[in-house]
């Protein structure tokens, strides 16, 4: 009964405590808001980015930003906070910012500055290829909205050229993994890695090697009418190319030759990219 009193005094006596702490801050006088003119934070924002101050820089454009949101003012500091996060190589927090000024002012002067700022985050956070590819997904996926939907823009040309590195590394990826399977005989896994660069990648500078590579785990599947078709595939395509002469060789040991099967999945892909 006693210790049971004590725990109740204890709690008493914590809550006239916090009571007490609550009653001397409410004593305490607020700061008071002090409104800063939108085009003196920006002005501000603007000299400490001529200093090379991103940092102060950034502030002073949030500042903006939330003081006095959807002001012009309010639209200029949002693209400027994206520029500055992704000078400072804040990615992540440029691509939020960015994204975010596309929801807000989709058919602004500045769209496309703020959708090339996101792609561009994506792009410099690319991984070695031995690694997962999700950010080169996401680069290649920024830049092709890009040149999309602002093809006229001063950003889509040098987009069109980083679209295609990203491509060039997700095919890449996939010859990397084929050839895994490849070495050890694992000839369906080969083959489903070489079909997504025929299929996805026929501009990158691996598809000479995937159909090459198809060639050879069809061939030693025993499935040779698609062994001859990517190799006749390649020699349409690519006649002076060295995994040409490496397919025709392979067949050639036995006797056959390139032979195209217009019916063959492979033949439909080329045929499907000419459209």
């Amino acid at each position: 009964m006693r210790q049971s009193f004590v725990r109740v005094a204890a709690v008493l006596v914590l809550l006239g405590g916090a009571t007490a702490l609550v009653g001397c801050s409410s004593d305490e006088p607020l700061e008071p808001f002090v409104e800063i003119p939108a085009e003196k934070s920006y002005n501000a924002g603007i000299a400490y980015l001529q200093q090379g101050d991103y940092k102060n820089a950034t502030k002073k454009f949030e500042e903006v930003d939330q003081q006095h949101p959807y002001s012009e003012w309010a639209r200029k500091s949002l693209i400027m906070t994206t520029y500055t996060n992704y000078t400072r190589g804040n990615f992540t927090e440029a691509i939020t910012q960015g994204k975010r000024y596309l929801t807000l002012y989709p058919g602004s002067e500045d769209a496309a500055y703020a959708q090339w700022m996101i792609a561009q985050s994506y792009f410099n956070q690319m991984p070695d290829i031995t690694r997962d590819q999700k950010l080169t997904t996401q680069a290649m996926q920024a830049m092709q909205e890009l040149v999309d939907r602002y093809p006229d823009s001063p950003y889509a040309a040098e987009g069109r050229k980083r679209l295609d590195i990203a491509k060039d590394q997700l095919a890449g990826k996939e010859m990397e993994v084929g050839r895994y399977y490849l070495n050890r005989n694992q000839y369906i896994g080969a083959i489903n890695r070489f079909k997504v660069v025929v299929q996805e990648y026929q501009t990158t500078r691996h598809i000479e090697e995937a159909l090459e590579r198809l060639t050879e785990a069809y061939y030693a599947m025993g499935i040779v009418d698609e062994a001859q078709t990517a190799a006749a595939v390649l020699g349409h395509n690519y006649p002076d190319s060295r995994w040409y002469k490496d397919a025709y060789k392979l067949l050639n040991t036995n006797g056959l030759e390139p032979r195209e099967n217009t019916q063959s999945w492979i033949s439909k892909a080329f045929k499907a990219a000419l459209l």
